[in-house]
């Protein structure tokens, strides 16, 4: 069988990086409990290129593959067992919450080329958005302000602001209203 290679769009300083990273977090970030070690897990993320808001939660157990390319505002929060596959930039709003479990990919290939070369678009969650456990959010995909994910919901389409969506794939199933107190 004939195989095409390609050149990697990761650099040997990339690679390098992110090694350092896994092992950084793996090692420095992972044993501590998810409350009162958050500063520290943020310094650590900062780091490494991370902008990421004094107020913002990653709790231990997230994964983020570029921490470099990712960037958390005020009381944005990404939950335990987050897989945040970012090869290219994930941005996540005030008061936005990633619940359990999701998987936010920013990566892909090229299907209609024979190289499969890997192609990157980013994600964008808006201010006071949130995406529900286990759900996925593919490449390029902007969760509107106020947008709910359905847990286990595949994103594949922007989500437009204060709209509920879920289901495989995602589809409108109401708006979402904030009730006043």
């Amino acid at each position: 069988m004939d195989y095409m290679h390609f050149t990697s769009p990761y650099t040997t300083s990339n690679r390098v990086r992110r090694m350092l990273w896994i092992m950084c977090w793996t090692l420095l970030a992972r044993p501590f409990p998810k409350s009162l070690f958050m500063p520290w897990k943020r310094c650590l993320l900062r780091l490494f290129g991370a902008r990421i808001a004094s107020t913002a939660n990653v709790y231990a157990t997230a994964r983020v593959f570029m921490p470099w390319q990712l960037v958390m505002k005020d009381h944005a929060c990404l939950a335990s067992g987050v897989d945040c596959y970012n090869a290219a930039p994930i941005e996540i709003g005030v008061n936005a919450t990633v619940s359990q479990r999701t998987y936010l990919c920013t990566a892909s290939h090229d299907i209609r080329s024979p190289r499969h070369e890997q192609t990157q678009r980013a994600i964008v969650i808006g201010d006071r958005a949130w995406v529900a456990a286990e759900a996925f959010v593919g490449p390029g995909v902007t969760v509107g302000e106020g947008a709910v994910v359905g847990a286990r919901a595949a994103v594949f389409k922007d989500v437009e602001p204060w709209t509920i969506v879920g289901g495989n794939p995602a589809r409108t199933i109401g708006k979402r209203e904030i009730i006043k107190q």
